[in-house]
């Protein structure tokens, strides 16, 4: 910087920009102006570079830029200084590299001028390499700052181009980049690619036509490192998570990749279980028979059944494998096909749901039970085909026929009777059964059940107070619904004890309180 923004003292600007800096509310647009008209942009840098041995001032002025550059006057400075955004990228100061990655995103973001592209400016100063050497060489935090900048360029035509260029031999190109730096480097860019995939359906078909993707499948393929899989396979689990992730996944090896994997006895457990959950995420949508054949996802769900038949499986992967089939059948098309099936994969989770020997194991089926009864769905969506039903109702009456309780009333009465984790999971499981006449007169044949799920005091937290209505809810709407049930002179006294739970809400007793004296001893030192 020039010489005549060179200061000798810097203590006036150190105050005042930890004031700003770590001022508790936000800072606006004036605030920033009036900082900035005693302290312009070149003192600061200048005192950036010059005086970073002052304790504190490193750390309180780059503070103090973000702060600046997060306002939309800060923002509509930073065109006039892209060479200092140039120089804060090349830094040796992790710091200052971490503000510069941040100052381009600010730009990207908050800069209001029409009549020039941010995104072009990045183009003109070159910007998208030094981005790219910050992710891969970067601390964590300027790797992060970097990734975002990067992220945020892509929504931008312009950006698009320079990060998805058409020759794969660019220095640039992701593919190129990835096959000569580190291994640290190279999960940084599989991150990447996942944080652009995310972006939007057209950069996600950006990241496909690349053939990015085969990069990640690869890198499951051939490490014979657990924590380098397992750290790809936490990228699978999000990309699947996006909203348009089926679509594009769907087009390649990963779900055959996955099943393998999954049916592979010889490899860890861990990995085994992250390629249910990953299996889960992508076959609970909807629509996933309209990117995925059937026969591909019998595939996948047959491979989690045999991991369940395993006499060698642990049960933290038996958990997780009943957690998987329940993700699946949270969907009508999944919920049917794990009834469907022959043999029907939903037979694990039914038997698990009503065993009390892996508590955690019947915490998950009993949740899964839920998602596959349709407690998760749409009230229009929980009841299923002919076939699922009827399957459904034939694996409850089989499981119980075989147990002390003899009837499904039994079993479901024997989970409310268990501890508060239980009866969370019991009642979302009944509230997805309900709506079936058959489980609905399971029900009202054991008033058990019913002081339970109509007793206010039964559960003592919010979650549970909470699901304990919804299931009450559940039941009465189903009893209302029921001409034959309303007829029956014997349910009546029922039907009353539902009505009233359910006016009264799912917290208060609907009882005046009144308060209570308390008497207690003095405390003595």
């Amino acid at each position: 910087m020039d010489e005549e923004y060179a200061m000798e003292d810097p203590t006036p600007l150190l105050d005042s920009a930890s004031e700003f800096a770590y001022y508790p509310g936000v800072q606006n647009d004036a605030a920033a102006k009036d900082f900035l008209d005693r302290f312009p942009l070149p003192v600061v840098i200048s005192a950036l570079q010059t005086k970073a041995g002052v304790p504190g001032l490193e750390n309180t002025l780059v503070a103090c830029l973000e702060r600046i550059f997060k306002t939309k006057y800060g923002a509509s400075l930073i065109p006039q200084y892209m060479s200092f955004v140039q120089l804060g990228l090349r830094a040796d100061s992790q710091l200052v590299r971490c503000l510069a990655c941040k100052t381009v995103a600010c730009l990207l973001e908050n800069f209001n001028d029409k009549t020039i592209s941010p995104a072009q400016l990045i183009i003109d100063h070159d910007i998208h390499p030094l981005l790219l050497d910050c992710l891969v060489n970067g601390n964590e935090q300027v790797a992060s700052a970097s990734m975002e900048a990067i992220k945020i360029s892509a929504g931008f035509p312009e950006g698009m181009e320079v990060i998805f260029p058409a020759n794969n031999g660019n220095i640039t190109h992701l593919r190129t980049l990835s096959a000569r730096c580190s291994s640290l480097g190279r999960i940084r860019i599989f991150s990447l690619i996942v944080k652009l995939f995310s972006v939007s359906v057209d950069v996600a078909s950006a990241v496909y036509n690349s053939n990015l993707l085969s990069l990640l499948e690869a890198e499951v393929r051939n490490s014979d490192d657990t924590l380098a899989t397992l750290n790809v396979l936490e990228l699978f689990y999000e990309l699947a998570e996006v909203q348009h992730g089926t679509e594009f996944l769907s087009r390649t090896a990963l779900i055959q990749l996955l099943s393998s994997m999954i049916s592979n006895t010889s490899m860890d457990a861990i990995l085994r279980s992250r390629a249910m959950m990953i299996s889960a995420r992508l076959l609970s949508k909807e629509n996933i028979f309209t990117f995925i054949d059937e026969s591909c996802v019998k595939t996948v769900v047959s491979a989690i059944d045999g991991r369940l038949q395993s006499a060698s499986q642990d049960l933290n992967e038996c958990e997780c494998a009943l957690e998987a089939l329940g993700q699946i059948g949270s969907s009508i098309p999944g919920a049917m096909l794990l009834l469907c099936m022959l043999p029907p994969a939903a037979r694990h989770v039914i038997n698990a749901a009503f065993d009390r020997q892996a508590r955690g194991n019947q915490l998950a089926a009993l949740h899964s039970l839920g998602n596959i009864s349709g407690e998760s769905r749409l009230e229009s969506d929980i009841m299923l085909n002919s076939d699922a039903e009827e399957n459904l109702r034939r694996l409850i009456y089989e499981t119980a026929s075989k147990t002390s309780e003899l009837t499904p009333s039994g079993l479901f009465l024997s989970v409310l009777q268990q501890d508060s984790e239980v009866r969370l999971a019991a009642y979302r499981m009944i509230t997805g059964l309900v709506a079936r006449p058959w489980c609905l007169m399971e029900i009202c044949s054991k008033q058990e059940i019913v002081n339970i799920v109509t007793d206010p005091n039964t559960e003592t937290t919010k979650i549970g107070m909470e699901a304990r209505y919804n299931c009450c809810k559940a039941i009465q709407k189903a009893f209302m619904a029921s001409g034959k049930l309303g007829t029956n002179p014997a349910l009546v006294g029922i039907a009353t004890k539902l009505q009233e739970s359910v006016s009264r809400g799912p917290y208060l007793t609907g009882k005046p309180r009144e308060a209570q004296p308390v008497v207690m001893t003095a405390d003595r030192f």
